[in-house]
């Protein structure tokens, strides 16, 4: 039977009222309801509710997905709602027509309100002594899901509801009334989840999109919005099949299907499956950051009202690189983590933020949220607070004495030990940051002032409190720093002192179409590009000669870097970049009291493992090579005369001894593998004075505040 004879038929058999007027079928609908209550009471509810052009939808957007920058799915952000809006023509005809078969049989022919409906549904329910059956058609029921705010069951809603599915069938057609109820209705809970609207519910139940599903699923979904609860299929498998059952038959009386298609129907197996696609999350670190990130933004209510499309800077082809350098190299039962953070230069886009390990094990980032001693690694902010104060570190001169005590006007000196006890002799400043010489840099903080290097380092992108203490310039920080920021601080310098934001999220989409975007900024300089480069210069040759040997990739105008090492080998970093991507690897373990003194059989300091991380991974995200551009202007730098600078052409200028170079020589080979590596971090300061000691007063893997969707439920 071809739906235009179906639609004659049910015509012949009297179904639906259509030609009754609005303010007619109002009255007849109150009249039943009520009970023969007045009609001009009826009318006089009816025309009190607003018009349906003066009512505000409720907000039935779609689950809020958050995707990767090549438009790939992350996941969706969690919430007690899951929807999905399709379009009309991906709803499959055994849906639409299951729905209007068990839902609404004389949809396609009633102007919103089946008054016959209403009449049987009445006897029904007289007759079974309670509610067994409803008489709202589909359009009312859409009325009352999208429109309809009050939540009492009584009858001036009934009414309201009647006024309103009246005046949507006139302004709207079928299909988008249809359309619109397929999308919004409630088809049951799975895991404390609400599937709103067929999509949602055919990925819950079956796994799949709704445009895939066959016509005994389809059945069973169309069977659901009646009692979502009673006929949930993982809850109560025996009533969903029955219920099934209900609807095949249905669509078999109104000529959807044949009797033999509906038994067919009816005697395959449930099938259906629980998955995880609105719960599991690729790049799950990065995406809690960014879920994070959301929350501060627009609070937490505008994430469970759903609808955003949040589109992020994350590249998951540099993801895969990292975690994979990551494993390569830390690819041993027992081996310490380590994360990975890389950063466009150009904007502060968040590219990657890999780490080892499993978020099923651990859900804490430690690229994000792990606050580690960064050791050696910041002494790039000492060197950038001289050359900002217009020192020049190639004929500035110390002399290296280990142990060294500075008087900093406390009690007791400030003592700093070199990596291998050992002193190294008189040096420039360049050179003592290609041997990562603790002394020479403690007397270079001592002569430019603690409180100088807290405000370059604070400019360059540390975000972590700082206390201006004469320690902090050898790593020796109150709560450390994360990979995330140290990566942006280095990532201020290859920018030729422009500092840009971190940022995880490049646009939000809202549920209207309105967009806003989180791109570039512009940025803050913070330092003339002539300084960043003086700096990028020696870091360039911390690559090529000093102790970042193992992270070069074969670019030396190309790539700067320096290493971390803290006190007992408790952490191990490597920070570098190119012109165009900063990189920060740490390593370490979780558990802070575990040291890494013999990790594949050796100690683990920056210019090991980290390096080699960098250098592996650099290669196959920056696989051609740049040249770092030359500043506008130059920095106007001269030689510095300090408190404990010393005269290059001074005769007195002390030298290593050559007990010093052998103590030099055998920490050098105790600390690596590689023979040809002449240096190797140093930054294990013993010191006393000026603050907290170098490692900090504790290792802090822990957030520095909590995440409020952890805290709220998220």
């Amino acid at each position: 039977m071809t739906a235009r004879q179906r639609q004659q038929r049910r015509r012949r058999h009297g179904r639906g009222g259509g030609g009754l007027g609005v303010a007619a079928t109002i009255a007849l609908v109150g009249l039943l309801i009520a009970g023969a209550v007045g009609g001009g009471w009826v009318l006089s509810v009816a025309s009190s509710a607003p018009t349906f052009a003066e009512l505000e939808r409720k907000n039935p957007g779609s689950t809020s997905v958050i995707y990767a920058s090549d438009g790939s799915r992350l996941g969706f952000v969690q919430s007690d709602e899951l929807r999905q809006p399709i379009k009309f023509e991906e709803m499959p005809k055994d849906v639409q027509n299951a729905t209007i078969a068990i839902e609404d049989e004389s949809f396609r022919d009633h102007s919103g309100v089946d008054v016959g409906a209403i009449v049987r549904a009445g006897i029904r329910n007289v007759s079974a002594g309670g509610t067994v059956e409803g008489g709202s058609t589909i359009t009312q029921q859409l009325a009352r899901t999208l429109y309809i705010e009050d939540p009492e069951r009584n009858i001036e809603r009934k009414i309201r509801e009647a006024r309103i599915a009246l005046e949507i069938e006139q302004e709207r057609s079928k299909d988008w009334i249809l359309r619109e109820y397929l999308n919004a209705v409630p088809y049951g809970t799975v895991n404390g989840r609400t599937a709103l609207g067929i999509e949602a519910a055919s990925e819950v139940f079956f796994g799949k999109k709704a445009s895939e599903l066959e016509l005994s699923e389809a059945a069973l979904l169309a069977g659901l919005p009646q009692a979502p609860s009673q006929y949930n299929p993982f809850q109560n498998p025996r009533a969903a099949i029955a219920r099934r059952g209900d609807v095949l038959r249905a669509m078999a009386n109104n000529d959807y299907i044949t009797e033999d298609e509906a038994d067919e129907a009816q005697a395959s197996e449930l099938e259906v499956e629980a998955n995880d696609k609105f719960t599991s999350k690729r790049e799950p670190y990065f995406f809690d950051y960014v879920q994070q990130s959301l929350i501060d933004t627009y609070g937490v209510q505008t994430l469970r009202r759903g609808g955003l499309k949040v589109y992020t800077t994350i590249d998951p082809e540099m993801e895969t690189a990292g975690t994979d350098a990551i494993a390569g190299v830390l690819n041993q039962p027992g081996d310490p983590s380590s994360a990975l953070v890389t950063i466009d230069t150009d904007n502060g886009a968040i590219r990657s933020m890999a780490s080892s390990g499993s978020y099923d094990e651990r859900t804490f980032s430690l690229a994000a949220q792990g606050h580690r001693q960064p050791g050696s690694a910041f002494k790039t902010m000492v060197l950038a607070a001289a050359i900002r104060e217009g020192i020049d570190p190639d004929s500035t001169y110390y002399t290296s004495r280990s142990p060294i005590q500075l008087d900093i006007g406390e009690a007791e000196p400030w003592e700093v030990e070199t990596y291998s006890g050992s002193s190294g002799g008189n040096m420039s400043v360049t050179q003592a940051t290609l041997k990562s010489d603790n002394s020479v840099y403690a007397q270079l903080i001592k002569d430019i002032g603690p409180e100088k290097v807290k405000e370059t380092a604070e400019l360059l992108g540390i975000t972590t409190k700082l206390n201006g203490y004469y320690a902090e310039g050898l790593g020796g920080l109150e709560l450390g720093v994360s990979p995330l920021e140290i990566a942006n601080a280095y990532a201020t310098l290859a920018n030729g002192g422009v500092r840009h934001k971190p940022h995880g999220i490049e646009r939000v989409v809202f549920p209207d179409g309105d967009a806003e975007e989180f791109g570039d900024s512009g940025g803050e300089r913070v330092m003339t590009d002539g300084e960043a480069y003086e700096v990028t210069k020696i870091l360039e040759q911390n690559v090529l000669s000093g102790t970042g040997g193992n992270a070069d990739i074969g670019c030396p105008d190309g790539t700067a870097g320096k290493t971390g090492t803290t006190d007992e080998f408790k952490d191990a970093w490597f920070v570098g970049y190119t012109p165009s991507l900063a990189t920060s690897v740490w390593m370490g373990y979780p558990d802070d009291d575990q040291l890494m003194t013999s990790v594949h059989g050796q100690q683990v300091a920056g210019g090991t493992f980290p390096a080699e991380i960098w250098g592996n991974y650099m290669a196959v995200v920056a696989p051609e090579c740049e040249t770092f551009p030359t500043p506008t202007e130059s920095a106007s730098l001269e030689s510095f005369d300090g408190e404990n600078t010393i005269d290059e052409s001074d005769e007195t200028i002390e030298t290593a001894t050559e007990a010093d170079e052998e103590k030099r020589e055998d920490a050098e080979a105790d600390s690596g593998p590689d023979p040809d590596q002449t240096f190797y971090d140093e930054s294990r300061d013993r010191d006393s004075g000026g603050g907290p000691p170098a490692n900090g007063p504790q290792d802090n893997v822990g957030p520095v505040e909590g995440n409020d969707f952890d805290a709220r439920g998220f």
